[in-house]
């Protein structure tokens, strides 16, 4: 994080502009059960929008559905994203939406279809790692979606989701196959990888060169601060390279949850802390 407040996550945003690195913005923060508390939320996001158009920003938004009062109140979700993504529209900006764990996917896809009814500007995360990822992905093909592919981070059964990391690496590989191939076939189909693994990255650009999609793919999300060379390098190689950048006051209990879901994120982390430069390709995310 480059610090708490929006001020903050703009300035590093401009920075990385100066580097031809784009941003995706996103306000930690999590599990939201009261109104007034979701109302706060859609306020913080506005006034990113605001602060956004004022500085002539290139920064889409990326906003959590248990943020927004999916726990709370599912309506009350989708009204409180749909006047975001409304803002966002106006503005030309993209609005993703996060996925988190497997007990709200399938809320989650029917909260992204409605939205993407109503127009384009809106995408979805989809975890490779899950077994019901490839036959979602097909039902989201007839949109026109945009989709951006991790890995997966939360902690999940077997019987819900692969558990060796290999496993994990075929199934994003298979899966980003079939979204390059819809991107090459679709103008509406916008195709994102958000990893960190060179590898994938790499094969993933051979597969695009084999489909035939001529925008530069594949897209890549990464995360701030996280392989800043090899975020620079894949810009030199002609990818196209967003950086996520996340702010807030509540960084630290959304920090111990992930440690806690799965213990895997904090090596991530500290191979990226201590040797950002020399470490091998993460197999993590």
């Amino acid at each position: 994080m480059p610090g708490e407040s929006l001020e903050e996550a703009l300035d590093a945003a401009r920075s990385l502009r100066e580097e031809a690195l784009p941003a995706v913005l996103t306000h930690l923060g999590e599990s939201v059960t009261d109104a007034s508390a979701v109302r706060a939320v859609e306020e913080e996001y506005l006034r990113a929008l605001e602060a956004i158009r004022e500085g002539g920003h290139d920064v889409e938004l990326s906003v959590k559905p248990t943020q927004f009062g999916f726990d709370l109140d599912l309506d009350l979700c989708r009204q409180a994203v749909g006047r975001v993504l409304e803002r966002a529209r106006g503005e030309g900006l993209m609005l993703w939406i996060d996925m988190e764990g497997s007990a709200t996917v399938e809320d989650t896809l029917a909260l992204y279809r409605a939205l993407r009814a109503e127009g384009p500007g809106v995408g979805i995360c989809l975890q490779a790692y899950l077994h019901r990822t490839p036959a979602d992905l097909e039902e989201l093909l007839a949109v026109g979606p945009a989709v951006r592919l991790v890995k997966g981070a939360y902690r999940e059964p077997p019987s819900v989701a692969l558990q060796k990391p290999a496993e994990v690496d075929a199934a994003y590989l298979r899966i980003g196959r079939r979204l390059l191939e819809a991107e090459a076939g679709d103008p509406r189909t916008r195709a994102v990888f958000g990893t960190h693994d060179l590898e994938l990255i790499e094969a993933l650009a051979a597969v695009a060169r084999e489909v035939g999609d001529d925008r530069g793919a594949p897209e890549c999300h990464l995360l701030y601060g996280i392989r800043a060379a090899d975020q620079r390098a894949l810009v030199r190689a002609g990818r196209r390279v967003r950086v996520l950048i996340s702010y807030g006051e509540a960084w630290y209990p959304w920090y111990m949850r992930r440690l806690a879901e799965r213990p895997a994120n904090l090596a991530f982390a500290l191979r990226a802390l201590l040797t950002p430069e020399r470490q091998p390709p993460s197999r993590e995310t």
